[in-house]
């Protein structure tokens, strides 16, 4: 008897092992059919808009459209606080913590402001993709070189239409579990050179919808929380730790568990 029960449990687990393994290959199939639909969706008329418009901004609207559309696709509720904190008319540096591979979806959908991206120059070497990302305005640095990287970030802003901010995930690269890491310096020398305010952003949940090194997402929700702008035009590179300090902390303070 004992040994029909263990037989029904072991029967039983494989069988919901079988499902799971099915429902993942489900949510992969799903979110790459949607990512290149939504992707194609958008991709002409960002060329397009490219090569006839300057500012970027119609490209940038349609990235949200892009954005919009997979948290749409894969159940994720987006929740979004202290944009009263956001004046549409200032620009900022945003820097924001890293979780996950949704973070720029969801921070292109919830601002409500027009920004730009920081990325690495090698993106523009890739056939008409890279002329795209040029023509929207986004700035592109060499990470091996630190200075010429400030460089590039103050000539790309130049470029950029007024009230148009730009982004920086801190940490450069993705936390494992959640946790925020080291804060790298780049778009905080960018915002003592210009003066901008800082916009401090902290980015919750978003590692339960898609870790890093994950590949099948989960409809959890993610929970964005904008804090008050911190001014820069008291700080200068010789006390560059303590504005990094002070905007850690602030991001840190917004840190809160998101639940479904």
């Amino acid at each position: 008897m004992a040994h029909a029960r263990h037989l029904v449990s072991d029967c039983r687990n494989l069988l919901g092992r079988i499902v799971y393994q099915i429902v993942c290959l489900v949510k992969i199939i799903w979110l790459g059919f949607w990512l290149f639909a939504a992707t194609a969706f958008v991709f002409f008329p960002i060329i397009i808009a490219g090569y006839f418009t300057s500012n970027g901004n119609f490209a940038f609207n349609m990235a949200k459209v892009w954005a919009r559309i997979i948290l749409k696709i894969t159940g994720v509720k987006l929740i979004v606080t202290g944009k009263e904190n956001i004046d549409k008319k200032v620009t900022y540096i945003i820097i924001s913590n890293h979780q996950s591979h949704f973070d720029g979806p969801v921070i292109a959908a919830g601002l409500g402001i027009q920004f730009r991206w920081v990325a690495k120059k090698e993106l523009l070497k890739i056939p008409v993709f890279g002329h795209a990302l040029y023509a929207c305005g986004n700035i592109f640095v060499d990470r091996e070189n630190r200075e010429k990287s400030i460089g590039m970030i103050k000539e790309g802003m130049k470029r950029l239409p007024s009230g148009t901010g730009v982004m920086f995930f801190a940490e450069g690269t993705r936390s494992e579990e959640g946790e925020i890491g080291t804060f790298k310096k780049g778009g905080f020398f960018a915002a003592i050179e210009t003066g901008f305010p800082i916009l401090p952003v902290t980015i919750n949940g978003s590692n339960k919808v898609l870790p890093k090194g994950g590949i099948v997402f989960s409809s959890n929700p993610i929970d964005v929380r904008v804090g008050n702008p911190i001014e820069t035009k008291n700080y200068s590179k010789d006390n560059i730790e303590n504005l990094m300090q002070t905007t850690r902390d602030c991001i840190i303070s917004m840190q809160r568990n998101v639940d479904r």
